[in-house]
């Protein structure tokens, strides 16, 4: 039986305007993702696949047409609606890792639970829970400048989780990393995908690491080109 469709997306298109000229980012985009999905956006720089990326994230708003996540239309939320969703369902890695140099890899994955009601206990619990999971338990003390650049996107990558989000959003998540950090951080998204039931969405334009996911789109231009 096919999993559930966790995001659905109808006739999407972005358009941002840059001074007097309109540069469409998006146009007519009609997507299905499932649940626990590891789904990689691929295409040329320039093609939208990030801007696609941040409107499935509620980052970004399109210009006409619907996405829904699960079972919400984004584009009818407001500000602080979108804002409050995003927060409880979402958890984003970046290339760079914007980790804060001056806090621990402990409080670095604390952050965004300060935004939460939860107890100082609780809090400690979550995220020791996602620093094991990224093999990162005995790093909590260290600081940034103290842990190698894949460990920097390890840590970031327990950010993302501790919240327990539905939907893990990847982008260029191994462009600063050396090829053996690459593949901890790559087979640490496929394990969120087949192992924590999370659906992993990861734009990137290596192949390489487009193979860890279980489907690949291609965009040009603002437009899906095909899939594999």
């Amino acid at each position: 039986m096919a999993a559930p469709h966790i995001v659905n997306i109808r006739e999407l298109s972005k358009v941002y305007q840059q001074g007097e000229i309109d540069v469409t980012a998006l146009h007519n985009i009609s997507l299905d993702i499932a649940a626990s999905e590891f789904l990689t956006l691929m295409g040329p720089s320039g093609s939208g696949k990030s801007t696609l990326l941040h409107i499935i994230a509620g980052i970004d708003r399109p210009t006409s047409g619907s996405c829904r996540v699960q079972g919400i239309d984004l584009t009818q939320l407001g500000e602080s609606d979108l804002a409050g969703w995003r927060n409880q369902n979402v958890g984003f890695v970046f290339q760079t890792f914007n980790l804060i140099p001056v806090l621990t890899a402990f409080e670095n994955v604390e952050l965004p639970l300060l935004l939460t009601g939860l107890s100082g206990r609780r809090r400690r619990e979550q995220v020791n829970t996602a620093l094991e999971l990224v093999g990162l338990a005995d790093r909590a003390r260290h600081l940034p400048r103290q842990l190698s650049g894949g460990q920097e996107q390890r840590v970031a990558i327990a950010r993302a989780l501790v919240t327990d989000p539905g939907l893990v959003m990847a982008d260029e998540p191994t462009g600063n990393l050396d090829s053996h950090s690459a593949q901890e951080v790559l087979g640490i998204l496929q394990a969120l995908s087949q192992n924590a039931g999370k659906t992993v969405i990861m734009v990137t334009h290596d192949p390489k690491a487009a193979a860890f996911g279980t489907r690949s789109i291609h965009l040009e231009k603002g437009e899906l080109s095909r899939e594999t």
